[in-house]
This record gives C-alpha cells, structure tokens and sequence, in this order.
C-alpha cells in the first residue's frame, strides 16, 4: 500500500524537478544581454546625457523585435533614442515624457510581449 503511495509522489517530484530546470534557461534566453552597467543601478537619464547608463538603456531598447529600430549602442542620448523610449513609454501606459526613471527602467528590464502603438514616423 505504501508503495502505491510513493510511486506517484515520486513521478510528480521528478515532473516537479524537470520544470524547474527548464524555466531559468528560457528566462534568460528571452532578458537581453546588456551588461553596461549593474541591473540595479537605474540613475535617471534624459535627452543630452552620455555614459554607460545610456549604453545599458539603449541596449535594452533594442530587445523589443519588429518594427522599431534598433538603437546604435554608442552611450549618446540622443533624438533617434528619445523618440524610441517616448514609444515605449507609450506602449507600457506610462507618461511619454521621454525620460528615463524608475519605472521607465522596470519596463525596460522587463518590456511588454508586443505593442500594437505604431512606432512614430
């Protein structure tokens, strides 16, 4: 009887074990690789600053595939990049001020599937 018991105890322990090992490695397959910077350093950037935190934005903006363009990593804020995070800033529902806070950086790190926004012209 307690055989019985422990067989399907054990089948779901090894399903259990299995899943857990295939979920970190799709995970990381879909969070962009952009290592500019630390995840946890998120200073708030605007339209003319430079450095390695525009770097990590702009790398970052780039994991959103189809229509937009991807950005030139090259640290530089510029017109082409503002356009960019205004857009994404509307496809998450926040304020398109095109500037990078808090929750801009949240969205970035973890973008919406898909925006059905056209990008702008």
């Amino acid at each position: 009887m307690r055989a019985r018991r422990l067989v399907p105890l054990g089948a779901a322990l090894c399903t259990a074990a299995a899943l857990s090992l295939a979920v970190p490695q799709v995970a990381a397959a879909d969070s962009p690789q952009c290592s500019h910077v630390s995840s946890v350093s998120r200073p708030t950037l605007t339209f003319g600053d430079t450095g390695a935190a525009v770097k990590q934005a702009q790398c970052l903006s780039n994991a959103w595939g189809g229509e937009p363009p991807k950005l030139i990593v090259d640290g530089v804020f510029d017109s082409v990049m503002l356009k960019k995070i205004e857009w994404i800033q509307a496809c998450h529902g926040l304020p398109t001020s095109g500037v990078i806070d808090g929750h801009t950086w949240r969205v970035l790190y973890h973008p919406a599937l898909d925006c059905y926004l056209p990008y702008p012209d």
